[in-house]
């Protein structure tokens, strides 16, 4: 499904008509949680032109969105999700179907926008995205390096790299402990080949792929700032655009920030290419994603119909048109750009990467990993000892939630 929302995405039409600003007065109250990044800032921007809209940009969004929505009434009415976190609200029921909605405001949406849940609209997408290399193209033309393909050829550039000295680090990467560095294996193991669930819901990490994803991400880090344990997706921009890296494998999501001339060192030198292989012949050591949003479940019919309102406002063809480069949206207007390669090459891959699995195991298994891969990274444990212990937590995380028995 994401590689078809990918593909649809990428042939988006430019439209004829779009609204000047807002294209009504919202007379009430509106807040949402999202991420941080520069397309949920452009997506915001816009809701705020409707007035009455309050727009929290929040990286630990994925923590703070469960309990918020709980509350009754809710704290938020829209909801910023993904694929990976919108599992969590639907488990608890806390955001409504949008089929009455789209079909009174969403008229413009394409079909590939409607995520449906049970047959329900439950969210609505504006956006693909995935990790991707990001590398400066001036340094690897500089070195005589061709663009890596793979984290073999990404590792053995990053020693030339290093060599030289002409950066403070060759990588960069999202491996703060926690969410981010259990994205890492989630990206690398099936890079190798692995599933991470049998068919019966128990984990099967422990096993070769899983061995190699935790020696290939181990690998990088003589090539990174030895603070990578604290390094998020932001942690690495800034280092982009400070000049203090060369290469990573980051989100797409970011690349419109290498060329912001407000706060960026290295405009117009930044490139994107498809997310290196794990082993040749297979597909991108990376997942597929989607963005969008939610309307939250405890909060007046009014309140829902104006959120949903101002986020079709916020989605619309002019809020692309003015921030094309920010993300690969499945809005129309999306022109594709240089900064959009890397996320075509990696969703249109052959074997193509996998999409981030929205299920209640994989929120449960991200967690264990999160938890129980640092300790290998700094030595504490090594990668057999590692594999055993993410599997031992998985399964009572599993049998507390009734996803074992």
């Amino acid at each position: 499904m994401l590689k078809k929302l990918a593909l649809a995405g990428v042939v988006s039409l430019m439209g004829t008509t779009a609204w000047s600003a807002c294209a009504f007065e919202n007379t009430v109250e509106v807040k949402s949680l999202s991420a941080g990044f520069e397309a949920w800032k452009a997506v915001t921007d816009a809701m705020a032109e409707c007035g009455n809209v309050q727009a929290e940009l929040d990286q630990e969004f994925r923590t703070k969105q469960p309990a918020a929505f709980e509350a009754n009434p809710s704290l938020y009415h829209i909801g910023g999700v993904s694929n990976g976190t919108v599992t969590p609200l639907l488990n608890s029921g806390t955001i409504r179907p949008l089929d009455d909605l789209v079909a009174k405001y969403g008229g413009h949406l394409q079909p590939n926008q409607l995520i449906k849940i049970d047959g329900k609209v439950m969210a609505v997408a504006m956006m693909v995205n995935t990790q991707h290399l990001m590398y400066r193209e001036d340094i690897l033309s500089d070195l005589d390096i061709a663009v890596p393909t793979t984290w073999d050829e990404v590792y053995a550039a990053a020693d030339k790299i290093k060599a030289a000295g002409v950066v403070d680090y060759p990588l960069g990467a999202t491996m703060k402990s926690g969410w981010n560095l259990a994205q890492e294996f989630v990206n690398m193991y099936p890079g190798f080949g692995g599933a991470l669930f049998n068919d019966d819901n128990t984990a099967a990490v422990n096993n070769d792929a899983g061995v190699k994803a935790l020696e290939t991400m181990k690998a990088g880090m003589p090539y990174m700032d030895p603070e990578v344990l604290v390094s998020d997706s932001t942690y690495v921009q800034q280092q982009f655009q400070q000049g203090k890296i060369a290469m990573a494998n980051l989100w797409a999501s970011r690349g419109g920030a290498m060329d912001d001339e407000a706060e960026s060192t290295v405009v117009g030198k930044v490139k994107m290419a498809a997310a290196p292989l794990a082993m040749e012949g297979g597909a991108p050591a990376t997942t597929l994603w989607w963005d969008g949003i939610v309307i939250a479940k405890n909060i007046t019919d009014e309140e829902a119909d104006a959120a949903f309102r101002v986020a079709m406002e916020g989605m619309d063809e002019e809020m692309v048109k003015a921030n094309n480069d920010a993300a690969i949206w499945l809005v129309k207007g999306f022109q594709p750009g240089p900064l959009s390669e890397g996320a075509i090459a990696t969703a249109t891959a052959s074997p193509a990467a996998p999409a981030y699995p929205s299920t209640s195991r994989m929120g449960l298994m991200h967690t264990v990993l999160g938890n129980e891969i640092p300790a290998f990274l700094t030595g504490d444990r090594d990668a057999a000892a590692t594999l055993v212990a993410i599997e031992e937590a998985y399964t009572t995380s599993a049998k507390e939630a009734g996803v074992l028995k």
